[in-house]
């Protein structure tokens, strides 16, 4: 990895122009200010897009650019062999493209692409390193002052749910975030994981809590208040709506004691309590300074449009959190309009071996892989099942897919389900293991469902 990272620091220090192209989720975005600092410290003339994803227009679009050098992040790894440009670096944690091999290629100049994916040196991509974290390794690379941007890999990790599986970041994103404590960048610590330590009050910080549901307080507010009362804490502070972090350590241990009990078994108290990473260049309550409230602003940016806001938070541009506040906002409106569309009209469907449901344009297609991920994880879906959602698209129909880990255990791989089963309908698809998308002919769905149950049949002992 190390040799591949020096290979493609060569590639970006040589080149005379630079144009990035990320993926706009949190993972993406932070990938993506990783690389343009990189360049802008080395005084290179650049310029960045964004894209949801690695559609046809974009795999031209990388080909027939002007400049000299094409720095691919979060994106590209399961499109290698469409690419016919010499002249290109990927940072990705994706699963590689399996009609791509090293020096096989019709295009002698084709060695130029630099690979640098997880995948590729026995690590698994989607819980051990993320987009970002790949990106950082190459900008290290390029020069080891840049090591002070280890914080915005830490981020990505949380926004790709890299600390889920195991209530803590795993594999070599640990590296990465003993740089960040060593760095002083970032403070890692054990405590309650609940969504929402420094910018939600105290009632909503359990009320929501989703994963785990806490008997008695998930989705009551009323019982929160109830809960909080009966262990002596003050909701208020002259005024002011008190937040998780407000907490002194007695009272935080005498909630946490009391929130573990509730949880009831070892799997769920194992998911309510681990590790949180926080941001220490940001004050407390800002909505930056928990590395997973960072990375859900980054993505309400990049999921409404707006990934170029995302970037100048994390390069650095006080005045972006503003807008990113706004976008925070109307993405929190949306998701919980779509949890209740899937729900209140009871939309989940069953299969054999799939659960799904078709949200049509009722749901952004931005947003309907976060949907099938929180279905899944409620108690309206079944989580022995893979999650699957549709939502109409510009280019097709975009396809969303979840899984829980123990599928993966049994031998579940949904990039390869997702990758087969397109291509046979006529689309394309790819990712992770546990989670992965496709776009696909808004006519097939029902071949393309037929399709995947057989795969999956296949891959599961």
């Amino acid at each position: 990895m190390e040799a591949d990272a020096r290979k493609a620091a060569g590639m970006i220090r040589d080149a005379g122009s630079v144009l990035v192209v990320s993926h706009i989720d949190a993972d993406g975005i932070t990938a993506g200010s990783i690389a343009a600092t990189t360049l802008a410290r080395l005084g290179k003339p650049y310029r960045i897009r964004f894209e949801k994803k690695m559609s046809e227009d974009t795999v031209s679009m990388i080909n027939g650019a002007p400049e000299d050098l094409v720095w691919i992040c979060d994106l590209g790894s399961g499109y290698l062999s469409d690419f016919s440009r010499p002249g290109i670096v990927v940072t990705d944690h994706h699963v590689p493209d399996p009609r791509w091999r090293r020096k096989q290629t019709v295009l002698d100049d084709f060695e130029d692409v630099c690979h640098v994916n997880p995948h590729v040196y026995g690590m698994d991509g989607s819980r051990e390193v993320c987009g970002a974290g790949m990106t950082y390794v190459v900008s290290k690379a390029v020069d080891p002052a840049n090591a002070d941007l280890c914080y915005l890999a830490i981020v990505g990790a949380c926004g790709d749910f890299q600390d889920s599986d195991e209530s803590r970041l795993v594999g070599y994103n640990r590296v990465i975030l003993a740089e960040a404590e060593g760095l002083g960048l970032v403070l890692s610590e054990e405590d309650v994981r609940l969504f929402g330590r420094e910018t939600r009050n105290l009632v909503q910080f359990l009320q929501y809590s989703g994963d785990p549901v806490l008997p008695g307080l998930t989705e009551n507010g009323a019982g929160c208040a109830d809960f909080l009362a009966g262990l002596g804490i003050s909701l208020g502070d002259g005024g002011r709506r008190r937040s998780w972090c407000d907490l002194d350590d007695e009272e935080r241990e005498r909630a946490t004691s009391a929130l573990l009990e509730l949880a009831g078994t070892p799997e769920a108290a194992r998911r309510l309590f681990g590790e949180v990473y926080s941001v220490t260049m940001h004050r407390k309550g800002s909505g930056l300074r928990d590395a997973k409230e960072f990375a859900t602003l980054l993505n309400s940016c990049g999921r409404y449009d707006d990934a170029e806001t995302g970037m100048r938070i994390c390069m650095g541009d006080p005045s972006a959190l503003r807008d990113a506040k706004r976008n925070r906002a109307e993405h929190r409106r949306n998701i919980s309009y779509a949890l209740s569309y899937v729900k209140d009209r009871r939309l989940i469907r069953e299969r054999r071996f799939i659960q799904y449901f078709d949200s049509g344009d009722e749901i952004r297609e931005t947003v309907v892989g976060i949907v099938a991920g929180m279905m899944l994880n409620s108690d309206s879906a079944r989580r022995d099942l893979p999650m699957l959602a549709f939502a109409d698209a510009d280019d097709g129909t975009k396809v969303s897919v979840r899984a829980d880990r123990s599928l993966i255990e049994r031998g579940l791989n949904l990039s390869s389900v997702m990758s087969t089963a397109a291509g046979l309908v006529g689309g394309y698809g790819g990712g992770h293991n546990v989670a992965a998308g496709a776009t696909i002919p808004p006519d097939r769905k029902e071949e393309f469902l037929d399709i995947v149950e057989d795969i999956i049949s296949s891959q599961l002992i």
